[in-house]
């Protein structure tokens, strides 16, 4: 884990932390480019009546309207938790060159816990991944929003 890798979880956090505030599943999510953030959401499936309003899913249609290509090379992207597989097949198509996320999802992650979507040699496109990136706070912004509810 690199200094900025952090840096750039803080500000999926903060998404997370923001989604959770307004009632939606605290998951967030940053894209950055070349070092600087272009796209950023917490999830909103709730707000927008939207199944794929996850925010991997927000902020890979941010990019790809700020970059003019839907395929985002040269970027990195943020989560807070693993992705699940809708969202790892949109980073295949968008041609994500690398992965940070922090806690796992024993339920539904399609990176390393359930599925191994993002390194499947069968796909056209791998993607670099580095997992438990601030893993223990990224893991209690979900389990607090859960507990809360039960």
């Amino acid at each position: 884990m690199s200094d900025s890798d952090a840096t750039f979880m803080q500000q999926a956090l903060q998404e997370a932390r923001s989604a959770a505030a307004a009632k939606e599943v605290p998951i967030g999510a940053v894209l950055a480019h070349k070092g600087n953030i272009i796209a950023r959401s917490g999830n909103r499936t709730l707000r927008d009546c939207d199944p794929t309003s996850h925010a991997e899913m927000i902020v890979l249609r941010k990019a790809a309207r700020v970059l003019s290509n839907y395929r985002l090379a040269e970027t990195t992207l943020y989560v807070t938790l693993e992705p699940c597989s809708m969202c790892a097949g949109a980073m295949i198509q968008a041609r994500i060159p690398r992965l940070v996320y922090g806690a796992n999802d024993p339920k539904g992650g399609a990176v390393r816990t359930c599925f191994q979507i993002l390194s499947d040699p069968r796909l056209n496109h791998q993607v670099e991944v580095t997992l438990g990136v601030l893993a223990e706070e990224c893991a209690a912004v979900i389990q607090s929003f859960f507990a809360e509810r039960r």
